[in-house]
């Protein structure tokens, strides 16, 4: 599963806390009291009796699933699922006269095995109970075949940040009576959702193979999990696609997908030189782009193949684009679903691309859905794989810079979440809900774990013991001590000390470090301190590199900190040009490095890493000697695209004899940087350093010929705010891109600047289905700025596009439409009162007419009013 650590934070008002919440960075000095013999009684005081601590275990297992076959059809006018289910199990090791097996809110028509009924208990819709014909016994299969319909619908359900619901089946636009939306059915298993479309053991530690014959009308395409065998006409119109998954998997990677979709087909060769199916499957129009947004995935395949030093293991890899997605992608086993925001242009692909989601969905198919978390406490074992596959591939195809400075953002995600929804151990066995799993810890902060046990252990052993790992626990569910222990093996070290401390213990590293230069004694002391909260987070054990530059060059020492305070005595020869902590950039803590900005200024000039070069940036620059001016100019023509970006912020800090040599940098890097994201900072900067007629030159030749729309989007928002006209004519030309990021861009402006003739604009966009993510609220937010704008008949016709959007926006739009509305009823009190005043006045001044008019206004923002409170009614 992937989601965005940024859609986290955005959904935190709504989202639930966690049980420990205390702040790492309040720094804690207290020590805990000797324990004395009288000390462990109870005290007859306590108020409160002991409880035991919560612990969320895996699921015990009672039965094996050995193998499931479903036959499925659909009812899309009521959204419902005819299905039959037929399934074979066991009894994991104690005999039993029973099969326990998770079913949420459907219709269980019949029971049987052999061919006879059986009895069984569905009282509360949610586990249903079968008493077998008889009590089997370890080594005894039985198959029982359920005849049932799921409605999925017309059960209560719920959701979390990271999957917003847990309704299992989806049938969106099942009646077709939005035409802007394809009618299509998919479903979305993780956690316990399977459930909703056919009785299972909905749990991450149940395996089993799996066919599924999903019969539609013939004009449909359909994607499950597995080969498709056989494909059938049936003489009503329908046709029959049976599709076999003959390796295990757990329920919650079982797969539907259903619509007029088409399939771009691709491929992967295997080391033995067969081919296996890649296939791309997105909406009709999207047909022509699929290769452009998805055509690394056979590379990936390969490269982690080699790397894992396991070859993927499944039949197909098909990724398919649906509507209305709860969440960002599923890593269903051969059958990846990607929220429609991965629609993107050749043009929009020059502003950034999903491959960082194309990786962590496939890379779940090792971990994940070969090697399965046993239970969600263990969640990480997924996650915290799939996402540091971002960094794997970031650092083959695009270089150790984007991996290192994306790995940074991964790192501030997992902050930024924890500071907000508090700390807890990573594997969390006392959560509240498993929901609460899908969080900066499980993803972000795993990632960087497994980044530093990887520099610990060295490449070779690290992948190694990867490979031990899935080799182990192929087709099998694994909590983290399998982890451990597959480390170990190859290592032949107890790392214990390492997993207690990140994968038991909570928090990060608070390092403040210092130096002191002995000229006399030839050596530079490194101090360091831990001072994070140690009623929260352990005392670490860090083993970092610390690199000292003198007259020789550079020197690495490596070194451990294992306490509170540490120190060590480094020697140099000559003077010691910079001191550089962690400078393998790997640790994940918050550390203040104090040294002169002179050190700082070395350091970027001599830092092979991301990190190193953005500190000597970010620090030297705050000096105002020369050297700390050249090292902005220097930093603009920086080989990485986002130390440019950074070199361009700190420009406005170049005194007047740098200044212009940096604008004229600035300005060639507005029209000629290979990066847009560079192009866009240097017109923000542009715009803010220049006035008159060069500047609207500059930003008219950049809408006139450059191919990224955030740069258009840019150039357009700041020619709006010094000639209005001119940009509404320019905008008026880029109407027609198919680009949600221009109608992003050109809702900005209008809703700024735009007349009444600007409705229908806002009206079809915000009605299409070209907006995507985050840019229906974004839309919607500038739709309101621009309708507050407009006089009280506009405002009247704009009630109707607000009522669709409260049922047919998407999720963020839905969540945050009340904001608009109270926004609204707000600037109509505002306008009461100021009609008011106005009536006061003319009264005075004997202006009957006047007066009137204010009234009959008055009268209208009150109907409006009365109109607009209906949307604040919660459903």
């Amino acid at each position: 599963m992937k989601k965005s650590i940024s859609i986290i934070c955005l959904i935190t008002l709504v989202a639930c806390g966690t049980k420990k919440s205390v702040n790492p960075e309040n720094v804690s000095t207290t020590v805990g009291n000797q324990i004395t013999k009288d000390s462990l009684l109870v005290s007859d005081s306590l108020k409160t009796p002991a409880k035991r601590p919560t612990y969320r275990a895996a699921e015990t297992i009672l039965t094996d699933l050995i193998h499931t076959k479903l036959e499925v059809n659909f009812n899309w006018t009521n959204s419902r699922m005819n299905g039959i289910a037929t399934i074979t199990a066991k009894p994991h090791f104690y005999a039993s006269d029973s099969l326990i097996l998770d079913a949420k809110g459907m219709d269980i028509l019949s029971v049987q095995l052999d061919k006879k009924e059986l009895s069984f208990s569905y009282l509360d819709s949610l586990t249903l109970k079968i008493k077998l014909n008889k009590t089997y016994n370890r080594k005894e299969k039985y198959t029982v075949v359920i005849n049932y319909i799921a409605k999925p619908d017309e059960r209560k359900t719920s959701g979390s940040s990271a999957i917003t619901s847990d309704k299992g089946l989806y049938f969106i636009n099942p009646k077709g009576e939005d035409t802007n939306k394809m009618p299509q059915i998919w479903t979305q298993g993780e956690t316990e959702s399977s459930s909703v479309w056919f009785p299972t053991i909905d749990s991450p530690n149940a395996k089993t193979t799996q066919e599924i014959f999903i019969t539609v009308e013939d004009k449909f395409m359909t994607l499950s999990n597995g080969k498709l065998v056989a494909s059938k006409k049936n003489p009503n119109g329908t046709r029959t696609d049976h599709w076999i998954q003959e390796l295990p998997h757990a329920p919650y990677l079982f797969m539907m997908g259903i619509g007029e979709f088409k399939t771009v087909k691709d491929s992967y060769t295997r080391p033995d030189g067969s081919k296996m199916e890649v296939n791309y499957i997105v909406e009709p129009e999207w047909e022509k782009s699929a290769k452009a947004i998805f055509g690394e995935t056979p590379n990936m395949i390969r490269h982690f193949s080699e790397l894992l030093g396991y070859e993927f293991a499944w039949d197909k890899y098909s990724q398919i684009v649906v509507r209305d997605y709860v969440s960002g992608a599923m890593e269903n086993t051969g059958a990846v679903v990607f929220g429609d925001y991965a629609y993107k242009t050749d043009r929009e692909l020059l502003d950034g691309n999903d491959q960082s989601t194309i990786a962590h969905e496939l890379f779940h198919h090792w971990f994940g859905d070969l090697v399965t978390c046993e239970s969600w406490s263990n969640l990480s074992l997924n996650e915290s794989f799939a996402n540091y596959s971002q960094y794997l591939w970031d650092e083959h195809k695009f270089g150790m810079d984007e991996a290192d400075f994306q790995a940074e953002l991964e790192a501030d995600g997992y902050f930024q979440s924890s500071q907000t929804q508090g700390y807890h151990n990573l594997i969390w066995l006392d959560y509240d809900d498993k929901e609460q799993m899908f969080d900066g810890h499980s993803y972000n902060k795993g990632g960087r774990i497994l980044h530093m046990l990887r520099n610990y252990l060295g490449d070779e052993a690290f992948f190694e013991g990867i490979k031990n790992y899935l080799q182990t626990n192929k087709f099998k569910p694994a909590e983290f001590h399998q982890l451990r222990i597959a480390f170990e093996e190859v290592s032949g070290e107890d790392l214990n000390w390492f997993f207690n401390q990140w994968y038991l213990g909570s928090g990060h590293p608070l390092l403040d470090v210092q130096q002191k230069i002995n000229a006399e004694k030839g050596t530079v002391t490194v101090s360091v301190k831990q001072i994070q909260n140690l009623e929260l987070s352990p005392i670490f054990k860090l083993p970092v590199q610390i690199a000292v530059f003198d007259a020789n060059g550079k020197t690495l020492h490596n070194v451990v900190v294992d306490d509170l305070e540490e120190s060590f005595d480094l020697p140099f020869v000559g003077e010691v040009k910079s001191v550089v902590f962690d400078y393998q950039q790997m640790l994940l803590s918050k550390m203040r490095e104090t040294k002169p900005a002179e050190q700082y200024i070395f350091q970027y000039y001599q830092g092979e890493r991301y990190k190193a070069r953005k500190d000597g940036l970010v620090f030297g620059s705050k000096s105002k000697t020369e050297a700390g001016q050249q090292l902005i100019v220097d930093a603009l023509k920086d080989s990485f695209w986002n130390l440019r970006i950074l070199a361009i912020e700190k420009a406005a800090k170049l005194q007047p004899e740098k200044k212009q040599i940096g604008l004229d940098i600035i300005k060639v890097l507005a029209s000629t940087d290979a990066s847009s994201q560079v192009r866009v900072a240097a017109l923000n900067f542009l715009a803010n350093a220049m006035v008159g007629q060069e500047l609207e030159a500059i930003l008219i030749d950049r809408l006139e010929k450059d191919q990224s729309y955030l740069v258009i989007s840019t150039a357009l928002k700041h020619l709006g705010k010094i000639n209005p006209e001119k940009a509404i004519v320019k905008a008026k030309n880029l109407e027609a891109e198919n680009s949600s990021k221009m109608v992003t861009g050109i809702a900005q402006l209008y809703g700024a600047h735009g007349d009444e003739d600007k409705f229908n604009y806002f009206e079809t966009v915000l009605k299409s289905t070209n907006l995507k993510g985050f840019d229906q609220l974004s839309v919607m937010n500038s739709w309101t700025y621009y309708i507050t704008r407009q006089n009280t008949d506009m405002l009247d016709k704009a009630f109707d596009l607000y009522a669709y959007l409260k049922i047919q926006g998407d999720f963020y739009t839905q969540m945050f439409l009340p904001q608009n509305i109270t926004y609204l009823m707000s600037m109509f009190d505002s306008k009461i009162l100021e009609l008011e005043g106005e009536i006061v006045s003319h009264e005075k001044n004997k202006d009957a007419l006047y007066a009137d008019q204010a009234r009959k206004k008055i009268k209208a923002f009150e109907a409006l009013k009365i109109k607009y409170a209906a949307l604040e009614v919660k459903e």
